[in-house]
């Protein structure tokens, strides 16, 4: 699969539609329903090449799209939501400025 493709597992006449949100690959154990010894298992099935991590991400991000930005009445959560991550990760960029000027307690 590569870039503007559709996933090899998608198939139009099953499936309807294409949902970028969706995968279509096998399902497998949802990670809240594992024992502490199906884990490391579970883990090592997972496709850690950096084209299945991107296509996660991708689902990951039509997922928030579908749930906060295209809703006919959507409301302020999404944009906020961007501004809140964006303060905390500059937060972040800065903090080994911003540390030096704490105010301190001299007693």
């Amino acid at each position: 699969m590569g870039i503007g493709e559709y996933p090899a597992e998608y198939n139009p006449s099953i499936h309807g539609p294409y949902d970028p949100a969706r995968f279509y690959g096998k399902p497998d154990t949802p990670f809240g329903q594992l024992k502490l010894s199906e884990v490391n298992a579970w883990i090592g099935r997972r496709n850690k090449t950096p084209t299945a991590v991107a296509h996660a991400v991708s689902r990951a991000w039509w997922r928030w799209q579908h749930k906060y930005i295209h809703p006919r009445n959507a409301i302020f959560v999404g944009p906020m939501q961007l501004i809140f991550g964006g303060m905390v990760f500059f937060y972040y960029l800065n903090y080994g400025k911003i540390k030096h000027h704490k105010n301190y307690k001299y007693h």
